[in-house]
């Protein structure tokens, strides 16, 4: 399991920030940001665009893409990391989109979840993830997995501060 204060820590230290663009983890992934002492020095907040409209409507998702690929789609997750990067003043989105289950979405499989991170400049990191298990278990995973994919990132761009 990553270490969301680890994360935090890398963040403070270049002095960036982060928000987050959640689907299927309803606020889980801010909740596990939060609950960590001092988080506010890098977390700017985030939206919850259960619904696909809002992914458009809020985070700027391509309505044609959406149309043609679902909500559940890398360039979908890349798109709301990008949009509520945007729309926080984040120095990094990370998003994610995906099916929890019980049942498959849109012809998408139970545990088929994308996640991504829009970075300074627009560069994009992305991760297809295939999670068995319950819905929570599901959920708690990419939960887990989105924040390892930030740190991921963090660290190999190490040298890149916001300015």
């Amino acid at each position: 399991m990553v270490d969301v204060a680890e994360v935090l820590a890398m963040l403070v230290d270049r002095s960036a920030t982060v928000a987050v663009a959640e689907s299927l983890t309803g606020g889980m992934i801010g909740a596990a940001i939060t609950a960590v002492s001092g988080s506010s020095k890098a977390f700017r907040g985030g939206v919850i665009s259960y619904a696909t409209d809002l992914k458009r409507e809020l985070l700027g998702v391509p309505g044609e893409l959406l149309r043609r690929e679902g909500a559940v789609h890398p360039e979908v997750a890349a798109a709301m990391a990008a949009g509520v990067a945007r729309l926080c003043g984040a120095t990094y989105g990370l998003a994610v989109t995906g099916v929890a289950g019980p049942e498959p979405q849109d012809g998408k499989p139970v545990g088929l979840v994308y996640a991504a991170v829009c970075g300074p400049e627009g560069r994009v990191w992305a991760r297809e993830l295939s999670l068995r298990g319950s819905r929570e278990r599901i959920r708690v995973e990419t939960v887990d997995e989105a924040v390892d994919l930030l740190s991921g990132v963090l660290k190999a761009n190490i040298g890149e501060h916001s300015g």
